[in-house]
């Protein structure tokens, strides 16, 4: 079952992911929180602007579902944030429940591999040296 999913111009919430997936029959909660970090590739980062085409809470969606459906996933909650971040921000977070925690590691892995690779949603660095690189952009 998806709980919560959403794209937010807000900043996430680690614990709001995890109650949206908390059951009472679940022994497991694994999270998965994606941090703005202060480089990348040997070059420092200051912040990134994400934009998202109109289409992404619907992808994000549609990669929830399916991992809701894997064995043993009680519950799935994931978001990505949008907008400018600076170093420290929480870019995506997700979070999954079953009774084990193989299982809730294997689908929140898989959830994470998923909304990197499908999500329509295009991220622009902006370097200490004042340069500025899109990434993920077709």
């Amino acid at each position: 079952m998806t709980t919560l999913v959403e794209i937010s111009a807000q900043p996430l919430s680690v614990p709001r992911h995890q109650a949206a997936v908390d059951r009472a029959q679940s022994g497991a909660c694994a999270i998965f929180a994606g941090v703005v970090r202060d480089h990348d590739d040997g070059r420092s980062v200051l912040e990134l602007e994400y934009v998202a085409h109109p289409t992404a809470e619907m992808v994000l969606s549609e990669v929830a579902a399916e991992i809701g459906k894997l064995p043993g996933i009680q519950a799935v909650s994931v978001s990505h944030r949008v907008g400018r971040l600076i170093v420290g921000d929480l870019a995506l977070v997700a979070a999954v429940s079953s009774p084990h925690r193989a299982e809730a590691f294997a689908a929140v892995a898989e959830l994470v591999e998923q909304v990197k690779a499908r999500l329509p949603v295009w991220k622009l660095q902006i370097f200490a040296d004042g340069s500025e690189e899109w990434v993920n952009c077709p």
